[in-house]
């Protein structure tokens, strides 16, 4: 159920709360007032004046934290996932089963218009290949198709949909892209690697309904699980995605609150727009630049020189940027490179770091950036990443090292890439096992209490928001999140038991169980 209450105070009585702040851990009662955290401590001390006047909220013994932040996630990408043909391991376990699903979704679809589908896994699939185009062109022959790979960054068209974006066996890869093709007739075989925002000028947008539909779900899902704000780290954010965000935000589409990464290629829109880091005006506010750094065709790209070069350009605007780097090789670029460009006062992030042997662990320690990563990857990619890396599993998501090293690491959950399930992504972080049961480098796993961390005051220091949130503290914006149980004193074998029984955001009551 999604409720929204909103009153002059609320009280939160007899609860265990977890303020996350050194200088007062613990309390058993919140009074918030004008969307503010008033008053933190015990309920003897309350004031009956301020009880009669509230609305006084019984926990019951439960526990109340921080709201969760998702500091790295795609919010239109994961709308337009929820509208799309799931395609998913679950849904769709073999090609045929896509093909099946798409071919369902194609029957009550006019001819000519997109079809979207999303979720797919190679490496989960009996047949352990990409979809091609032919296999899409038998669900779809008169409608263009576009499959995602649940990455997000790598995708199939059936031959309809190649035709209309402009892909033939003459087309040239776009910079930091890959068109794979037939290996006998080197035609394009349908499957495109990181050209997202290629194609998003080229596909027709989600309908207006759609869209709509899409980004309410969204909302739901992410308060359900309590978190009351996000960072939107799309590549190809615009001044124009910027305002679509805003549009969902200001008329109470989408509740959590806002912060947009705008694209490097894009800052000089938000600039002439009058806009810098850090404009917020209540409804979404401008966050670090997003530059993507991979590895396609066998080598990184931006290469060195232009990543040093966007990243000394987003820095003279008054901008930290967020590198997204997977590979051992691209995080120690990106390392290297803010290494050499650090500016006192601005967080420079990396995305993901996910490969982290000791030398590239030593040069992020090195460069000290914030580190973003997935936590729920581990148990959704598990037996991936053992049957690829075998023995080095162990230096993916150096969660405990990078802890321990001093670097602050906050926890996302690259929706649409991931769920948006925090107290799952803590329960991944602690365990460390992929869904098969195996265990992913136990070196590395947390604590409760360190996991709960990274999705709090950890990933409000990543978004630069820890004046607002993050923490329980008089002053800070009311963004809470009521457990059912205290998952940092449950036995880690019944963790995947604690719930969220409800959401305050800025001292609205949001969703309740």
């Amino acid at each position: 159920m999604s409720i929204r209450q909103a009153g002059p105070a609320i009280v939160l009585v007899n609860a265990n709360v977890l303020t996350l702040n050194a200088d007062q851990p613990r309390a058993s009662t919140i009074v918030v007032d004008s969307a503010r955290v008033a008053w933190v401590g015990e309920h003897h001390r309350v004031s009956p004046t301020i009880i009669a006047a509230a609305k006084v909220i019984d926990c019951g013994g439960q526990t109340i934290v921080p709201g969760f932040i998702d500091a790295h996630c795609h919010v239109l990408a994961y709308a337009a996932s929820l509208v799309s043909v799931d395609c998913s391991p679950n849904a769709a376990p073999g090609i045929q089963d896509m093909v099946d699903a798409i071919r369902e979704r194609a029957g009550r679809t006019q001819a000519g218009e997109w079809i979207r589908a999303t979720g797919y896994s190679e490496f989960q699939l009996p047949e352990k290949r990409h979809p091609t185009r032919w296999d899409l062109d038998r669900a779809a022959p008169n409608h263009p198709v576009r499959l995602n790979h649940r990455s997000g960054h790598a995708c199939v068209l059936n031959s309809v949909a190649l035709e209309r974006v402009g892909i033939t066996g003459a087309t040239e890869e776009p910079p930091g892209g890959t068109i794979a093709r037939d290996l006998d007739s080197a035609e394009p075989n349908g499957l495109l690697l990181e050209l997202d925002a290629w194609l998003d000028k080229r596909i027709a947008p989600l309908s207006g309904v759609e869209l709509s539909e899409g980004v309410a779900q969204a909302s739901r899902n992410f308060v359900s699980q309590g978190v009351t704000s996000v960072m939107d780290a799309t590549p190809s954010n615009s001044f124009d995605r910027w305002n679509t965000l805003r549009r969902f935000r200001s008329i109470g589409a989408f509740s959590p609150h806002l912060s947009v990464m705008p694209a490097y290629a894009r800052v000089k829109e938000f600039e002439s727009a009058g806009l810098s880091f850090g404009s917020d005006d209540g409804i979404s506010a401008l966050g670090h630049v997003k530059i993507m750094l991979t590895r396609t065709g066998g080598r990184l790209y931006p290469q060195s020189d232009d990543l040093q070069s966007a990243i000394e350009v987003a820095h003279s605007r008054g901008f930290p940027v967020a590198i997204h780097a997977v590979e051992a090789d691209a995080v120690t670029a990106a390392a290297q490179a803010l290494e050499g460009n650090h500016v006192r006062g601005l967080r420079d992030r990396i995305e993901h770091a996910s490969e982290c042997p000791p030398d590239v662990l030593n040069a992020v320690v090195r460069s000290r950036p914030v580190v973003v990563s997935q936590p729920s990857f581990l148990r959704d990619n598990g037996a991936q990443y053992l049957s690829e890396f075998g023995p080095d599993a162990k230096w993916l998501y150096r969660f405990k090292s990078l802890i321990d090293s001093g670097i602050v690491l906050a926890a996302s959950s690259d929706a649409p890439v991931g769920a948006p399930n925090p107290l799952e992504a803590m329960h991944a972080s602690v365990r460390r096992q992929a869904t098969s049961g195996e265990e992913i480098g136990i070196g590395e796993r947390l604590t409760a209490m360190e996991a709960l961390v990274m999705h709090t005051r950890s990933a409000a220091h990543a978004t630069c928001r820890d004046d607002e949130v993050g923490t329980i503290a008089p002053g800070k914006r009311a963004d809470l999140a009521v457990l059912s149980h205290d998952l940092t004193s449950i036995p880690t074998e019944h963790l995947s038991d604690v719930r969220v029984t409800m959401t305050i955001g800025s001292g609205e009551i949001l969703w309740r169980e």
